[in-house]
């Protein structure tokens, strides 16, 4: 028989934590695969609660994961998980899963809005269809799945909203890079900084977490090239860990951190052990930086 340790061994990292997750209820989009799945799995070996709200029902044609598979690994690394399909664009399917988590773990303490679509085709490229989902997941899915939370989070001992979005860089070379991607993305920023003082006297922690480097994921991985570019990338657990960070120790409310500010302000003096294989001045830096 397979023990829990044995079908997911621990990653050995640099981070070292005074904190824990343990018993905490963590409601995230997505989470069936890449970064997503990696914060829900360190969630997990501390023994929290963990609800993914995932389109992803069925194996996906070119990416490994569903919604399924990822609870599996979760239980498997010590957590309690609770999968359902559903697509953060639909108001019924965000207000069933903030029922469904208070219904089975009786509250939610932390929200994490991983979900995201990317395109980053110029302005005169960009199918229009693909401008809709990126602002229906990124922007409104954000807003909505934060929105129908509240008044879980407000009952927890200490409710936390973190969104996977860059800080607010206006530097105009963003902008006019991808302008599309970069509205949805910094859209998902200004949630951050609106609920983050709206909510200030709730007792809400509200951040955002951006990599500072490429990640490898296997959406990269998928794209044309994307094989020989994660070579300069760093592993999802840096992420997972600046996420444990964030979320268990003692940091303020409205700030857009990177995964190195986090994990150094925890100790951290070491990122080699996160990357894969690239010397630490090869790696590519990450956009909105």
């Amino acid at each position: 028989m397979t023990s829990s340790s044995d079908a997911y061994p621990v990653p050995a990292t640099p981070y070292q934590t005074p904190g824990s997750l343990r018993g905490r209820t963590i409601l995230m989009s997505g989470g069936s695969r890449g970064i997503g799945l990696a914060i829900a799995r360190r969630a997990a070996r501390d023994g929290a609660h963990v609800v993914l709200l995932a389109k992803t029902g069925e194996p996906h044609a070119k990416l490994e994961g569903t919604v399924y598979s990822a609870a599996e690994e979760l239980e498997a690394a010590g957590g309690s998980a609770l999968p359902l399909v559903g697509d953060v664009r639909n108001d019924d399917d965000v207000a069933r899963a903030v029922d469904a988590a208070v219904g089975r773990f009786g509250g939610i303490d932390v929200v994490i809005n991983n979900a995201s679509a990317i395109d980053l085709s110029p302005t005169d490229a960009v199918d229009m269809k693909r401008y809709d989902l990126m602002q229906d997941i990124n922007v409104r899915g954000t807003f909505l799945l934060s929105k129908l939370a509240l008044p879980a989070l407000r009952k927890s001992s200490g409710g936390h909203i973190l969104t996977l979005s860059p800080p607010l860089n206006l530097d105009p070379k963003w902008a006019g890079r991808h302008l599309a991607y970069t509205m949805a993305k910094y859209g998902m920023s200004l949630t951050t900084l609106g609920l983050a003082e709206e909510l200030r006297n709730d007792r809400i922690c509200v951040n955002s977490l951006w990599p500072r480097t490429l990640i490898d994921t296997a959406a990269i991985r998928s794209m044309a090239g994307g094989e020989s570019i994660v070579r300069a990338a760093r592993s999802p657990e840096i992420m997972a860990d600046a996420a444990h960070a964030v979320l268990t120790g003692d940091f303020d409310t409205g700030n857009f951190y990177t995964d190195e500010q986090v994990l150094a302000a925890a100790g951290v003096t070491d990122f080699r052990p996160y990357s894969l294989g690239a010397a630490e001045e090869d790696l590519v830096q990450d956009i909105f930086l």
